[in-house]
Protein backbone atom coordinates (compact mmCIF):
# COMPACT_ATOMS: atom_id res chain seq x y z
CA UNK A 1 0.00 0.00 0.00
CA UNK A 2 2.85 2.34 0.83
CA UNK A 3 4.36 1.83 -2.63
CA UNK A 4 1.05 2.76 -4.24
CA UNK A 5 0.86 5.98 -2.22
CA UNK A 6 4.48 6.87 -3.05
CA UNK A 7 3.86 6.19 -6.73
CA UNK A 8 0.80 8.42 -6.72
CA UNK A 9 2.78 11.22 -5.04
CA UNK A 10 5.58 10.96 -7.61
CA UNK A 11 3.07 11.11 -10.48
CA UNK A 12 1.35 14.12 -8.91
CA UNK A 13 4.69 15.92 -8.57
CA UNK A 14 5.57 15.19 -12.19
CA UNK A 15 2.17 16.42 -13.33
CA UNK A 16 2.71 19.67 -11.44
CA UNK A 17 6.08 20.25 -13.11
CA UNK A 18 4.69 19.33 -16.50
CA UNK A 19 1.68 21.60 -15.99
CA UNK A 20 3.73 24.71 -15.33
CA UNK A 21 6.09 23.92 -18.21
CA UNK A 22 3.13 23.48 -20.55
CA UNK A 23 1.51 26.71 -19.35
CA UNK A 24 4.73 28.61 -20.10
CA UNK A 25 5.00 27.01 -23.56
CA UNK A 26 1.40 27.94 -24.41
CA UNK A 27 2.26 31.59 -23.76
CA UNK A 28 4.58 31.39 -26.79
CA UNK A 29 4.22 30.10 -30.33
CA UNK A 30 3.60 26.40 -31.02
CA UNK A 31 6.38 24.41 -32.68
CA UNK A 32 3.84 23.47 -35.35
CA UNK A 33 0.12 24.03 -35.92
CA UNK A 34 -1.71 21.37 -37.91
CA UNK A 35 -5.26 20.49 -38.92
CA UNK A 36 -7.14 17.22 -39.23
CA UNK A 37 -10.49 16.08 -40.58
CA UNK A 38 -10.68 13.60 -37.68
CA UNK A 39 -12.38 14.20 -34.33
CA UNK A 40 -10.39 15.39 -31.33
CA UNK A 41 -10.67 12.04 -29.54
CA UNK A 42 -9.45 10.03 -32.54
CA UNK A 43 -6.44 12.32 -33.05
CA UNK A 44 -5.57 12.46 -29.33
CA UNK A 45 -5.76 8.68 -28.85
CA UNK A 46 -3.66 8.10 -31.97
CA UNK A 47 -0.96 10.54 -30.77
CA UNK A 48 -0.98 8.99 -27.30
CA UNK A 49 -0.55 5.51 -28.75
CA UNK A 50 2.16 6.64 -31.18
CA UNK A 51 4.18 8.42 -28.50
CA UNK A 52 4.17 5.26 -26.36
CA UNK A 53 6.09 3.30 -29.01
CA UNK A 54 9.27 2.14 -27.27
CA UNK A 55 10.80 0.96 -30.55
CA UNK A 56 10.84 4.62 -31.69
CA UNK A 57 11.28 6.58 -28.44
CA UNK A 58 13.06 4.06 -26.21
CA UNK A 59 13.00 4.91 -22.52
CA UNK A 60 11.46 8.29 -23.39
CA UNK A 61 8.32 6.59 -24.69
CA UNK A 62 5.37 8.01 -22.89
CA UNK A 63 2.08 9.55 -23.82
CA UNK A 64 -0.57 10.72 -21.40
CA UNK A 65 -3.97 12.09 -22.42
CA UNK A 66 -6.12 14.46 -20.42
CA UNK A 67 -9.30 16.29 -21.35
CA UNK A 68 -8.97 20.04 -21.80
CA UNK A 69 -11.57 22.76 -22.18
CA UNK A 70 -14.31 22.72 -24.81
CA UNK A 71 -14.12 18.98 -25.54
CA UNK A 72 -10.46 18.95 -26.51
CA UNK A 73 -7.50 16.96 -25.23
CA UNK A 74 -3.89 17.47 -24.28
CA UNK A 75 -1.43 14.65 -24.96
CA UNK A 76 1.94 15.04 -23.26
CA UNK A 77 5.16 13.24 -22.43
CA UNK A 78 6.66 12.70 -19.00
CA UNK A 79 7.88 16.07 -17.83
CA UNK A 80 5.81 17.93 -20.42
CA UNK A 81 8.72 18.59 -22.81
CA UNK A 82 6.53 17.62 -25.77
CA UNK A 83 2.78 18.02 -25.92
CA UNK A 84 -0.14 18.67 -28.22
CA UNK A 85 -3.38 20.51 -27.66
CA UNK A 86 -6.13 19.02 -29.80
CA UNK A 87 -9.25 21.20 -30.11
CA UNK A 88 -12.39 21.03 -32.22
CA UNK A 89 -12.29 23.04 -35.42
CA UNK A 90 -15.44 22.75 -37.51
CA UNK A 91 -16.01 19.07 -38.22
CA UNK A 92 -12.33 18.24 -37.56
CA UNK A 93 -9.54 19.22 -35.22
CA UNK A 94 -6.87 21.84 -34.75
CA UNK A 95 -3.59 20.50 -33.36
CA UNK A 96 -0.96 22.69 -31.72
CA UNK A 97 2.33 20.88 -31.09
CA UNK A 98 4.80 22.26 -28.55
CA UNK A 99 8.40 21.10 -28.14
CA UNK A 100 10.94 22.14 -25.51
CA UNK A 101 13.74 22.31 -28.08
CA UNK A 102 14.16 21.89 -31.83
CA UNK A 103 16.05 18.65 -32.42
CA UNK A 104 15.65 15.04 -33.44
CA UNK A 105 13.39 14.11 -30.49
CA UNK A 106 11.01 16.95 -31.42
CA UNK A 107 11.04 15.90 -35.07
CA UNK A 108 10.37 12.23 -34.19
CA UNK A 109 7.40 13.21 -32.06
CA UNK A 110 6.13 15.46 -34.87
CA UNK A 111 6.46 12.61 -37.39
CA UNK A 112 4.47 10.29 -35.12
CA UNK A 113 1.87 13.01 -34.65
CA UNK A 114 1.61 13.62 -38.41
CA UNK A 115 0.56 10.00 -39.00
CA UNK A 116 -2.54 10.70 -36.89
CA UNK A 117 -3.91 13.52 -38.99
Amino acid sequence: MRKVVMGALVLAALAGCAGSKMKDARAGTPYKTLASDKTTLVVAECVQFGWQDESVFGVDAGGFKEPSGAGGFTVYTTGGDYFVDVQSAGSGSSVKYYAAADGMPAKRRLAALATCL
